[in-house]
């Protein structure tokens, strides 16, 4: 027996909010901590790459695993790598062991890339049939992990911040635990990565999958992989919303490359910059969840999905627009005003771009599908973040990012293409028969 869409939707936003908030604690303190452990600016830097060229590498296989193996297990296994991860930055001190940490969270967000969202939609359709409503599923799941994200930049800034306040206290808890105190948010994240896993395994029951071996399993990956990539290149509505999420990586890429010089700026010194940015950080999380929330709504307000989508990717123009137009001036509240514009709009788009894609993708590789989503929002990020620091600073810097939204925005002003013909869908392999999918054309 099926969950009802209600419970399901609940429990997918319960595994987005417990996958998230480690990452959330971690955010404040990661750099401070590593500077403090005497790890170089450079080498900081070149562990966060170890990070992104994991979890980008392994995006697509990660998927394909999850449409193989199953859903439930392939998010179990990124809670564990995300507590042995954390668990080594909070206590590792060689670089070694550093880069294994960064390489196993890589793997752990490549792992989690997708499959709980495959999970809810799987169950909704196998609940309600393929017409089932699921924007406001979808929304209220990614506004639970950008909420999640936002308390938890709060918690892992302010409570190291606590305990330090005296000198005691600070010594007391170094002296117990044997870490510095800001390894205090990342052994907290850790924790709730364990009841995260074993949430997983209880919460989010799945159809019995036929028995397989390793070599089946691992035999039929890059089968579906390639049926992903395939179906993606094939259905012109699931092309144009991977190259929504290059947009969105676009602006996020410029945006969060600029942002902290730009708080430095306007604050007058580096640390008043820091405080900034993560007061400004935690902003454009609430802002993300607000705008997945009203993606429901915009939808209804402007009469389809496709029109939402335009309307959000249009706000985070005008968002970007005034961070460019502000860039050299003193303005902070409209800048302020940008910055969160740029995330309502992106947030108001996610859950309506991500309805479109699972009408036209079938179960076999929906998982698959959302991993190209994501490699395709890293990679621009990465591309126009490297273009945007090779221009002079200044409001130039930012028009990488305005473009790539106004590219966006520009593929939602015609209506969305016809479903490819029902003799198209995206092939199957013989391990992935447990599952019947459900038809995702109308």
């Amino acid at each position: 027996m099926t969950l009802a869409p209600l419970t399901a939707g609940r429990r997918y936003s319960a595994v987005s909010f417990l996958f998230w908030l480690p990452t959330g604690l971690s955010i404040p303190v990661q750099v401070l901590l590593l500077t403090e452990r005497g790890v170089s600016l450079a080498a900081i830097s070149a562990l966060f790459a170890v990070h992104s060229l994991t979890a980008a590498a392994l995006e697509l296989p990660t998927g394909g695993l999850s449409d193989v193996l199953g859903r439930r297990a392939v998010l179990a296994a990124s809670g564990v790598l995300t507590v042995v991860a954390l668990a080594l930055i909070a206590t590792g001190t060689a670089v070694w062991v550093l880069v294994v940490a960064m390489a196993l969270k890589g793997t752990a967000r490549a792992l989690n890339s997708g499959p709980a969202e495959a999970w809810y939609v799987d169950t909704v359709h196998a609940h309600e049939g393929p017409d089932a409503e699921l924007r406001t599923g979808l929304a209220r799941g990614a506004a639970a992990g950008a909420a999640a994200l936002a308390i938890g930049t709060l918690c892992g800034g302010l409570g190291p911040w606590l305990l330090g306040l005296g000198s005691d206290p600070g010594a007391r808890f170094e002296s117990a635990v044997g870490v510095p105190v800001l390894a205090l948010p990342l052994l907290v994240g850790a924790v709730i990565s364990v009841f995260y896993v074993g949430y997983v395994c209880v919460a989010l029951p799945e159809p019995p999958r036929p028995a397989t071996t390793l070599r089946q399993v691992i035999g039929g990956i890059p089968a579906t992989v390639t049926g992903g990539i395939r179906h993606t290149a094939r259905d012109g509505l699931v092309r144009r919303v991977v190259l929504t999420a290059a947009a969105t990586g676009s602006a996020l890429g410029v945006v969060e490359l600029l942002t902290p010089g730009r708080a430095a700026d306007l604050s007058g010194t580096a640390d008043g910059g820091a405080v900034l940015y993560a007061a400004l950080s935690c902003a454009g999380f609430c802002g993300t969840a607000f705008g997945n929330r009203l993606a429901p709504l915009a939808a209804r307000l402007t009469g389809s999905g496709e029109r939402a989508v335009l309307t959000g990717e249009c706000t985070a123009v005008l968002g970007l627009l005034l961070l460019c137009v502000t860039a050299a001036t003193d303005l902070a509240a409209l800048a302020a005003l940008g910055y969160l514009l740029v995330y309502v709009g992106l947030g108001a788009t996610g859950p309506n771009v991500n309805e479109f894609l699972h009408r036209r993708t079938d179960s076999s590789a929906r998982a698959t599908v959302l991993s190209v989503q994501s490699l395709a929002l890293q990679l621009a990020g990465a591309v126009f973040g490297m273009i945007a620091g090779a221009l002079p600073a200044g409001a130039v810097a930012w028009l990488p990012g305005v473009a790539g939204l106004v590219a966006g925005a520009l593929l939602w002003t015609r209506r969305a293409p016809a479903a490819p013909p029902a003799s198209t869908p995206v092939p199957r392999t013989e391990n992935q028969g447990a599952t019947a999918p459900a038809p995702s054309s109308r």
